[in-house]
Order: C-alpha cells, then sequence, then structure tokens
C-alpha cells in the first residue's frame, strides 16, 4: 500500500497518474495548499521541504517526483515503465527523467514565481528567461519524440512521459504552450486518450486541459 499526499494539478499528479497506470493499490490524501497544510508542522515531518508529493513507502516518507516515478517503476517492474538496467535505453531513460525534473520543472518554478529568484523588481525579466528555458525544453523534446518516439524513450510509454505530460499541461496558460509544437500536440493528445488520464482527472476534479 503506497499513500500518496497530492494536491490537483501540482507536482504530484505524474506520480498519481503512475500509480492509477499501475493499478496497485494505494490511498489518497489531499493538501490543501491554499490554506498552507504543506507548511504544517504535521506535513513538514513527512517532506521538509513543503512540497508534493510525498508518498510513504512501507512506512517511509518519500518525495520529488522524479524519484517516486522511478521508484514504481524500479517496484513494479512489470509494468515496463522503465528500461532495464544494462538495456541500451536506460541510459536515455535517466538523461530525460534527470532533465525534465532539474531542467525544465526548475524553470517552471522561476516562471510560476519569479519574484523569488529574482525579487519583485526584475519580476519581468525572470519570466522572460524562465519562457526562453521552457521553450527551448520544448524544442529538444520534439525533435527527442520526432526521431525516436513515439514515446520520450522509445516505441512505449514509461515513467518519463508521465512526468513530460504533467510539465506540458502546466505551460497550458503560457503565451505559446507544449500542443503548439506539432509533435508534441500528437504526443500530448495520445497520453491524454489514456483510460487512466479520465481517471486522475475525476480522482483530483481537474477540468481545464481536459
Amino acid at each position: 500500500m503506497y499513500t500518496l499526499y497530492y494536491s490537483p494539478g501540482a507536482a504530484s499528479l505524474a506520480v498519481h497518474w503512475m500509480l492509477i497506470e499501475l493499478g496497485v493499490p494505494h490511498e489518497l490524501k489531499k493538501v490543501n495548499m491554499e490554506a498552507g497544510e504543506h507548511r504544517q508542522p504535521e506535513y513538514l515531518k513527512l517532506n521538509p521541504n513543503g512540497f508534493v508529493p510525498t508518498m510513504v513507502v512501507d512506512g517511509t516518507p518519500l518525495y520529488e517526483s522524479a524519484a517516486l516515478l522511478m521508484l514504481l517503476a524500479e517496484r513494479h517492474p512489470q509494468a515496463g515503465f522503465a528500461p532495464p538496467p544494462g538495456s541500451p535505453q536506460r541510459g536515455l531513460y535517466m538523461t530525460w527523467m534527470f532533465h525534465l525534473s532539474n531542467t525544465l520543472q526548475a524553470a517552471f518554478k522561476d516562471w510560476f514565481y519569479p519574484e523569488r529568484p529574482a525579487g519583485a523588481d526584475a519580476v519581468e525579466g525572470a519570466k522572460a528567461s524562465a519562457r526562453t528555458r521552457i521553450e527551448e525544453c520544448w524544442d529538444r523534446v520534439e525533435a527527442q519524440i520526432r526521431s525516436g518516439g513515439p514515446y520520450l524513450v522509445g516505441d512505449r510509454v514509461g515513467a518519463v512521459d508521465f512526468l513530460a505530460t504533467m510539465l506540458m499541461r502546466w505551460s497550458r496558460n503560457m503565451p505559446k504552450p507544449a500542443n503548439e509544437w506539432p509533435t508534441l500536440a500528437n504526443y500530448i493528445a495520445r497520453m491524454k486518450a489514456r483510460p487512466s488520464f479520465k481517471t486522475l482527472y475525476t480522482r483530483e476534479g481537474l477540468t481545464e486541459w481536459a
């Protein structure tokens, strides 16, 4: 049994989605971030960073979206959501998992919270820089899927695709969202057509980008 602490549409979405895909027993605990529940002492004991997701695995609270996706893929290898160690695609899979989490997700943080890295007087410059980094990443993802797809790492869906699609969803209100890249638009449509996506949206109460 897994226990996932989540907030609708937040960085927990990819982990929630993969739990649904795996069909493994799990419990959901919603964290009301607008009410500041992620900053309360009880939650900080689980995740001292005060973010979602947190997932309790065998009694141990763990966090970071990409790490949790990789862990789930390893604990449930029958799903085939990660290339096995030693396989030709393993390095590419790990490269994209870390690139999306370390580079793209970090750029989104600067886009949504530009005052944090730059201060209130430099918000516009911070957002412009974040937008450039995000769109450059879409260029690279587009090229990767076009050359090695139809998914990010080959011909079958994997953990990295749940992470990538979550981040593409985050761009939906940007001046140039991810689905304006033709190959990404087709990729997004494939991912959203999965029955698990509808289940995910129903559970989290989401309607936008459906």
